[in-house]
């Protein structure tokens, strides 16, 4: 199959499954991994989708990916970080998730827990934790969006006030190379802040592909977070950015050392 008729295929493959990855296409197409990298750069260049490690995203710079397909991409990267910072939490503590697919991860590797208090703005987090029988689980309220299971609004932001949390496991859309990090909804945004202000340690889980994304609205910066848990260790610009702001880095799954 010719490129030209490549392109428009990955890009319907794109919208329906929300990603690719590029050894699935390669056997797809019955064409080089090379031959795919290729075209998924070209498609890149045109700003039609947007590259993660091993496939590919759709491009949206104002408007996030569907929750339900956003579960699905870099899957298992997701699963190693969500076990890492499960590890990190103890037992007999009192912590906020914010809304994620990947603080979701987290919230399942929580279950057997015991003593903990999770304070969440996400009907999916709740959902997952109803059953668990050493945690407590409050949901803030507020305005529940459809699209994701989120709660935001006013209300959302005071019942999040009221709490001083041990700690606080959050996730973004996008992170720059600066150590901002960047979300799409302002609501969303303005909750994520206020549950920073309100943790005596942050948390930040995002893998690697967030930093090849973009979004619109700025949460923060490094500054405040603690502890950054991703899947692969960032590049030499974001590591001297993380050591001036005295953020933590967790590289999920390498042995100290490596």
């Amino acid at each position: 199959m010719s490129m030209s008729l490549r392109h428009p295929e990955i890009l319907e493959l794109i919208k329906t499954s929300g990603h690719v990855e590029v050894e699935d296409l390669a056997t797809r197409f019955g064409v080089s991994v090379q031959t795919i990298r290729r075209d998924l750069s070209d498609l890149a260049d045109m700003g039609r989708i947007e590259r993660v490690h091993g496939g590919a995203i759709l491009a949206s710079g104002t408007v996030n990916i569907a929750y339900d397909e956003r579960r699905s991409l870099n899957r298992d990267a997701k699963s190693i970080i969500a076990d890492y910072c499960a590890q990190m939490i103890p037992s007999e503590c009192s912590v906020f998730l914010n809304i994620g697919t990947t603080t979701e991860a987290v919230a399942r590797r929580l279950m057997h827990h015991k003593g903990m208090l999770v304070v969440t703005n996400n009907m999916n987090i709740a959902t997952v934790l109803n059953d668990a029988a050493g945690i407590d689980v409050i949901v803030t309220g507020g305005t529940l969006r459809s699209s994701d299971g989120g709660m935001v609004g006013p209300f959302t932001n005071q019942t999040i006030r009221q709490f001083k949390f041990d700690y606080a496991i959050v996730g973004c859309s996008a992170l720059g190379s600066r150590g901002e990090l960047f979300d799409f909804d302002d609501q969303e945004v303005e909750a994520s802040r206020l549950i920073l202000q309100s943790a005596r340690t942050s948390v930040l889980v995002a893998d690697c592909s967030k930093f090849s994304r973009t979004a619109p609205i700025k949460i923060s910066d490094f500054q405040e977070i603690d502890h950054f848990v991703t899947d692969i260790e960032p590049d030499t610009q974001v590591l001297r950015v993380l050591q001036k702001s005295q953020t933590e880095l967790h590289v999920a799954g390498m042995k100290k050392g490596e």
